[in-house]
């Protein structure tokens, strides 16, 4: 068995002792006040051994919920909350980088205090539903469009949120502009309508993003920050016309800032055209490529020994496998995953999965 997945990887300024990264993976443990607590700790910690962890999609503004219990980064209490966390994990060894996220429409004022969620348009999520505490599923709501001068502001909210990540002790962060959510909503021409500086062209939709990527540069420096991507996946319903063409302009751009590294989300990594899609940012990128949807070990490996990515995120045999690296270099058989246990609630299939010592830690 190739033993690629457990060779050290440079991504930037981040050493990474191994391939095996954990996904962002949303758990909805974080409670009203959106604040890490003391389960959150334990959960990170346990994972340590991964290559890298990156955090859950983490709020940069209070009135940015679309989970209801999703951690936050948008105040100074956060933060403090964030460095138990951190701390958590160095003193395991790992390495952690925190996602920054704002839902946009994927929002719902029933969850922000009334707040009206923004968006690139004022078209909302069709043909599915938003979770509501004590209303169950509702429709998505007609967002806000937001004027082109709110623009600098929702930029301000993202540096603002990598500085508070910073003083929390992160290794770096990821810009979420992926699965439909705000950024996403202004890169793919489905949902952007705009014929402003920020819609219209693939450098225009591009436009909040980079601004968001250089904010965050500015608070971390290139080579502690990265970027994920989802150019084929429809969820929040989303669609690019041209996603080759968007890839196409964006790894440059990538590739120019130095960024640490790049994540595309696959629908199914086996996808031909997720394949060439990855094959085009390689052709203009030369960072880190992580690629993720689901892979197991051998497919992961394979991948890294064609040189079609350099590391793999892997997100539901994280979520039942603490221990996942020590799992896949030991040959072992991974514990099952049980799904009624994902989102929200408590210890129970979020920190008691059990790891090959017989523990949960």
């Amino acid at each position: 068995m190739s033993s690629v997945l457990f060779t050290p990887l440079r991504a930037g300024e981040l050493a990474l002792p191994n391939r095996i990264l954990m996904a962002p993976l949303t758990r909805a443990r974080a409670g009203g006040e959106h604040l890490p607590n003391e389960l959150m700790v334990r959960y990170y910690a346990q994972r340590a051994g991964a290559g890298l962890l990156i955090t859950e999609a983490t709020m940069v503004a209070a009135d940015a919920s679309a989970f209801v219990q999703e951690a936050g980064i948008f105040d100074d209490r956060c933060a403090a909350a964030w460095r138990v966390v951190t701390d958590a994990v160095h003193r395991r060894g790992g390495r952690i980088v925190m996602q920054l996220w704002h839902p946009g429409r994927a929002a719902h004022s029933g969850i922000n205090a009334g707040s009206q969620p923004i968006s690139s348009t004022d078209r909302a999520i069709r043909n599915d539903t938003i979770h509501l505490p004590g209303l169950g599923a509702q429709p998505y709501e007609v967002p806000r469009r937001l004027a082109t001068e709110e623009l600098p502001g929702i930029v301000k909210a993202f540096g603002d949120a990598a500085q508070r990540a910073r003083a929390a002790g992160f290794d770096g962060v990821q810009i979420h502009g992926a699965h439909g959510y705000l950024i996403d909503q202004f890169l793919r021409d489905s949902v952007n309508d705009r014929s402003d500086a920020y819609g219209g062209s693939i450098a225009k939709r591009a436009r909040l993003l980079l601004e968001v990527l250089d904010a965050s540069i500015e608070a971390f420096g290139a080579g502690r920050v990265g970027v994920r991507l989802s150019p084929l996946v429809d969820y929040n319903d989303v669609a690019d016309s041209a996603p080759a063409a968007l890839l196409s302009w964006l790894a440059p751009e990538f590739e120019r800032r130095g960024l640490a590294f790049v994540e595309l989300r696959h629908g199914m990594h086996s996808d031909p055209d997720e394949q060439a899609l990855a094959r085009l940012v390689r052709e203009h990128y030369r960072g880190a490529l992580v690629l993720n949807g689901g892979f197991d070990q051998a497919s992961g490996a394979a991948a890294i020994d064609s040189g079609l990515a350099d590391a793999i995120a892997y997100g539901k045999a994280f979520i039942a496998n603490p221990d996942l690296v020590a799992r896949f270099a030991a040959g072992a058989p991974l514990n099952p995953l049980d799904p009624t246990t994902l989102y929200g609630g408590g210890a129970h299939g979020y920190t008691d999965y059990p790891s090959l010592a017989g523990d949960d830690a």
